[in-house]
């Protein structure tokens, strides 16, 4: 926690986090106007006294838009990442533990997966799934699956050789004690700091998305949906597009930034 602290890129990234997460949990209490109420008489006004962050081509108060699609976008990004790391974890440890021709053929079949783009990949779920908030999430975490079971399966052949597995496989541990109490909590440190990465690349694949219509479907206010519902206005209201626009970029940086000190304090070599 020490080393974490005294990385200023990190204490960055955890105050955006704070942030942010004050908005998913309280944003929909405080946000000061309905955001899927019309005002055709303020539409596409800047910001004012009585609209922070001015109103969109509805007339809709984009603060308060921004505030309710916080928790639909960061659920997004949380939630896809959080079943490719179940997934890949369950994935990598089995291959690393059991090793052999079942290690092969899964590693072998993970290398064609992650020959593909992550964003192609996704695309092409999404294609054959359909569009939708759901199908969305469930491309993400399939195209995420493959890089954390390589990441997990790494630390777990790193852990094998470890003289307190050793020492349980000498007392003559059950398989499973050794993956449950011996492997999984010493190759869970790695696991955590990707996972906490790729929140920002799931939360940006998620705003491509809803950008392209195949993610969130109208009237949510998820923020990357919220930039293509006002693109054709971007020249005469900038800010329509640049106030959700920021909010994906200040949401992705916070999880690097958070991710990074986090890889850093459990690897201090790499920050030497």
């Amino acid at each position: 926690m020490s080393d974490f602290a005294r990385h200023p890129a990190g204490v960055a990234g955890a105050i955006l986090l704070t942030i942010i997460a004050l908005a998913v949990v309280f944003g929909p209490l405080v946000a000061p106007y309905d955001p899927q109420a019309f005002h055709t008489t303020v539409r596409l006004q800047g910001p004012s006294a009585d609209h922070w962050l001015g109103t969109d081509q509805f007339g809709r108060d984009l603060l308060s838009r921004l505030l309710f699609g916080a928790r639909s976008t960061i659920a997004f990004g949380v939630g896809a990442t959080m079943i490719s790391v179940i997934a890949g974890s369950l994935i990598g440890v089995t291959a690393g533990v059991v090793g052999g021709w079942i290690d092969s053929v899964i590693m072998r079949g993970l290398d064609g997966m992650l020959a593909v783009p992550d964003l192609l990949f996704v695309l092409l779920i999404v294609t054959m799934l359909g569009g939708g908030t759901g199908e969305a999430m469930l491309a993400v975490s399939i195209a995420f699956t493959p890089g954390m079971a390589r990441i997990s399966r790494s630390s777990v052949l790193s852990i094998r050789t470890r003289e307190y597995v050793l020492a349980a496989v000498a007392r003559g541990e059950s398989q499973r004690y050794i993956i449950l109490s011996e492997v999984i909590p010493n190759a869970i440190g790695p696991i955590i700091v990707e996972g906490t990465i790729r929140v920002s690349f799931a939360i940006m694949i998620g705003a491509t998305l809803g950008f392209l219509g195949m993610g969130a479907q109208p009237p949510s206010t998820e923020w990357g949906l919220m930039v293509s519902e006002a693109r054709q206005f971007m020249y005469r209201s900038p800010w329509v597009v640049a106030v959700p626009g920021l909010a994906i970029a200040v949401a992705a940086m916070g999880f690097n930034l958070f991710g990074d000190a986090l890889r850093d304090a459990f690897d201090p070599r790499r920050s030497r």
